[in-house]
């Protein structure tokens, strides 16, 4: 562990505050359920039926209904509920569409690094590859969009975000593909600029893993039915039958059996999110969320953003770097606050620098976000004074 007692050799205990977060659950993925929910909410009418009878897929397609209604997606772009998170359903894109054009990548975190590698070493595709460190954001005007590109639009691991789809432009040759697993239901999206995004329910809306989102564009629709890519598919990847696209996936019909618990639990945190206005009333409760950890960093000199850029800094997985602190700090900062019930899952990415990363999605009280900063006081002076003690 680092050496802490060079930067605070007098520092004292600290009282442990009297007041914990109501709801301490701040990991980025799987995230916080909505306020009020309970798994004896949950409709449970489809659970033991077929999801191909009439009450599985009417809830499925209610779903992807709710889906479309809270992201203002116009009736251009078709949703369909795929297998694998949305790991997934960026993957099932990749494999479906790519190979068509050239290729570029952006990446500034570990997932947009992850797709460098499925296009150049699973593919092999030789993309173009821009990359930048965590806690910056490429120079997006260097993008060729007579390139397919494949990008993150909040990098979840780094708490960077494109600020906007200003840098896309309506003309572009190739397709978007959007990784927006943590950017949708927080962020308005112009979806004009988008071919593909995928997400999952895991994140924003507070929702069970194991289930991705795919939203496809006519370009992509396009793509698809003009387009046989040079590999196999497996059959979870194929979404053409008899060389048109297989409407009944963007209808509920799903490739692979669905959990109808985990549709029932993802309708419940949709339903939740239209009782408050929309995607305008999930964008405020985020914002807020963010701005709240935002003063508490400003009032503290050994706290900071590592994502220094306000301007691409994520509104919903916020990275913080800690003064003085490594991998081993972390990991017992984390652990003491876990232990205290006071915040769990707090660590940053283990391919990050070592820091804090806190959840401020929609499902996150702003109430909870105020009282976690008195506890990160008490960790912080709790592991340096154990530090100095043990010099």
């Amino acid at each position: 562990m680092t050496d802490l007692t060079a930067v605070d050799a007098t520092i004292a205990p600290a009282a442990k505050p009297a007041t914990r977060p109501a709801r301490p659950f701040f990991s980025s993925g799987p995230c916080a359920k909505p306020p009020g929910w309970d798994a004896a909410k949950l409709a449970t009418e489809s659970l033991g039926r077929s999801h191909r009878a009439k009450i599985g897929k009417t809830r499925l397609a209610y779903s992807i209904d709710l889906m479309r209604e809270l992201l203002n997606l116009p009736d251009t772009h078709r949703i369909g509920i795929v297998p694998g998170s949305d790991t997934g359903a960026f993957e099932m894109a990749m494999w479906t569409m790519l190979g068509a054009r050239p290729v570029t990548t952006l990446a500034w975190e570990s997932f947009g690094e992850g797709w460098v590698t499925d296009a150049a070493k699973q593919l092999k595709l030789d993309p173009t590859v821009i990359r930048a460190d965590y806690g910056q954001l490429p120079d997006l005007s260097t993008v060729d969009f007579s390139n397919d590109v494949l990008f993150t639009w909040n990098g979840t691991t780094s708490g960077v975000r494109v600020p906007n789809a200003d840098w896309i432009p309506a003309d572009r040759e190739g397709l978007t593909f959007a990784d927006a697993t943590s950017a949708v239901f927080a962020y308005e999206i112009d979806w004009t600029k988008i071919d593909v995004a995928t997400f999952s329910w895991q994140k924003v809306l507070g929702g069970e893993g194991g289930h991705g989102v795919l939203i496809l564009g006519p370009r992509a629709v396009e793509r698809l039915e003009n387009h046989t890519p040079a590999w196999p598919l497996p059959k979870v990847f194929r979404l053409m039958a008899k060389g048109k696209l297989a409407e009944g996936v963007f209808k509920g019909e799903t490739i692979n059996t669905p959990s109808m618990l985990a549709v029932e639990d993802a309708i419940f945190a949709l339903e939740w999110g239209k009782s408050l206005g929309g995607l305008n009333g999930l964008i405020a409760r985020s914002n807020a969320n963010a701005a709240a950890l935002g003063k508490i960093v400003a009032e503290r000199d050994w706290l900071g953003h590592l994502a220094v850029d306000e301007a691409s800094r994520s509104t919903t997985s916020v990275c913080l770097t800690v003064e003085g602190a490594d991998e081993a700090f972390i990991k017992a900062f984390a652990a003491l606050l876990e232990k205290e019930g006071a915040a769990y899952d707090v660590a940053g990415y283990r391919d990050a620098p070592a820091g804090l990363r806190i959840w401020c999605g929609a499902t996150v009280e702003t109430a909870d976000i105020e009282a976690l900063g008195p506890w990160l006081d008490w960790a912080y002076a709790e592991i340096k004074v154990s530090a100095k003690a043990a010099a």
